[in-house]
């Protein structure tokens, strides 16, 4: 009787000492997993982040190709500001809707974009940006202002934007601009 007992006592350790095992090692899995989800990134299986729509003021060229003038558009995209930002640059690199001059050269791609706790994005664009660039300081300006205050103007986690092409850091895009330093919104160039 006392043997039965003992062995009673000793399978309910035992169920015992496996749940809390269980407790243990979900807890660890699940805690890995949140730290896993970063932005837009998706860990398999759990989900995709929730989809929200917002208007954004997109910087593009006059006719004239003077000033820079806003394109409001609304765009898709999660709660992280990264993911935010990315898909102002792609809109940006997509040219405007109507009646206003793209600012960034056709074939250019988005390879990287990070946002630091600073304030400090950093935008690395495909060598395309500089290759197919026209050239011209007035050019070159509108280029890096209409990428610069479209990130800065709509996305308040940015204070500064720098620029770099294919991962590197560059002197100018087009020979005139100094992009060695992060560079602020001109609002001198909007109209």
């Amino acid at each position: 009787m006392v043997a039965k007992r003992y062995i009673v006592y000793a399978g309910l350790a035992l169920v015992a000492v496996t749940g809390v095992v269980g407790v243990l090692v979900f807890s660890q899995l699940h805690q890995k997993t949140r730290q896993q989800i970063k932005g837009d990134q998706r860990v398999p299986g759990i989900g995709t982040p929730k989809q929200k729509k917002s208007i954004a003021h997109l910087y593009f060229a006059d006719k004239d190709n003077i000033f820079l003038i806003s394109e409001e558009r609304t765009l898709s995209h999660t709660e992280d500001p990264t993911n935010f930002s990315r898909k102002i640059i792609e809109a940006l690199i997509n040219g405007p809707s109507e009646g206003l001059a793209r600012t960034i050269p056709v074939d250019t791609s988005l390879r990287a974009l990070y946002i630091t706790e600073t304030g400090i994005c950093y935008v690395d664009l495909s060598a395309e940006v500089k290759e197919k660039h026209p050239g011209g300081v007035q050019s070159e300006l509108l280029t890096l202002y209409s990428i610069v205050n479209s990130l800065v103007l709509n996305i308040p986690d940015i204070q500064v934007v720098k620029i770099l092409i294919d991962g590197q850091e560059t002197m100018t895009l087009a020979g005139h601009i100094d992009l060695q330093e992060p560079v602020k919104a001109n609002m001198l160039l909007i109209r």
